[in-house]
This record gives C-alpha cells, structure tokens and sequence, in this order.
C-alpha cells in the first residue's frame, strides 16, 4: 500500500484549487438567485393553474369536480376555492416573473402551500418545503435587483 506524501508544494496546488474560480466571484448573485427563485416557483404554480382551466380561463368542469372532492376545504364552498386557486395560479406566478409585487404574491402562494400542506396532502411535506424554501427568501427580501419592484423603487427614490 502506497501512501501519499504531502508536501508544500501538494498542498499550496490542492489549496489553489479550493478557492473560488474568478469568474464566479464575478457573478452578479444577488440578482440572479432571486431571479431563479421566481421563475423556478413560478412555473410550477402556473403549470398547475393551467390544467384547471380550458382556453384562456374558462375553468374545468372537472376542476370544479376536484374541488368538491379531493381538494374539499373546510370552511370554504368548493366552488368559490377553485376560482380562488385557479386565479391565484395564473396571476401570482405572472407577478412573479416580472418581479412586480413579488413579496405579496410570493406571500400569497406561501398561504395556498400551506393550505395545501394542511388540508390536501400532508404527505407530501418534502414538495411544499421545496416550495416554500423558494418562496421565503422571496418574502423576506424582495426579488432582486432584476425585476420591476427594484425599477420602480428607484423612480420613486428622489436622487440627491
């Protein structure tokens, strides 16, 4: 058996090639991270609001019929929640990738996880996490420097 030996100049070269490469630090991750979060949560929430409904947004008989059935919630009339998560599917994920109200709409589809988490399928606990691990930092700290909440911001700013 052969045992490596460590010398200066092995472990300045395994050093060298542990710190970050200079294109990375050169990225702008402040923005794109955001930016990722909102379209990766985005898409899912539209994709699923897209099944529910037929043409633009006429929604689903059957959308209507998972209402009443396996997505029944207490307190709320089957028909007047799948209109609300329907529109909720559609605009929250479009606010998303502008970046327009980003912290409202994330904040509402936290609400419908949740809701989901709790009424529908707890089981499936490591997909609503996923979700809200994108949705948090999005509510808490807004969506980036790209996105049309920053643009705005800084048009209402007086500059000095």
């Amino acid at each position: 058996m052969t045992v490596a030996k460590l010398t200066p100049s092995s472990t300045a070269h395994w050093s060298a090639s542990r710190q970050p490469a200079r294109w990375r630090s050169s990225l702008p991750l402040d923005a794109i991270l955001p930016l990722v979060a909102r379209l990766a949560v985005a898409s899912v929430f539209f994709l699923s609001g897209r099944t529910k409904v037929e043409g633009l947004l006429t929604i689903k008989d059957s959308t209507y019929e998972l209402f009443r059935s396996e997505y029944a919630l207490p307190l709320v009339k089957p028909e007047v929640a799948a209109v609300m998560a329907t529109c909720l599917e559609h605009a929250a994920p479009i606010l998303l990738v502008l970046g327009l109200g980003t912290r409202w709409a994330a904040l509402a589809l936290l609400g419908m996880t949740t809701v989901i988490e709790i009424f529908v399928y707890p089981a499936a606990w490591p997909t609503h996490l996923t979700w809200a691990g994108l949705l948090l930092p999005l509510v808490c700290h807004g969506a980036g420097p790209w996105s049309l909440d920053r643009l705005l911001s800084r048009r209402a700013t007086p500059q000095a």
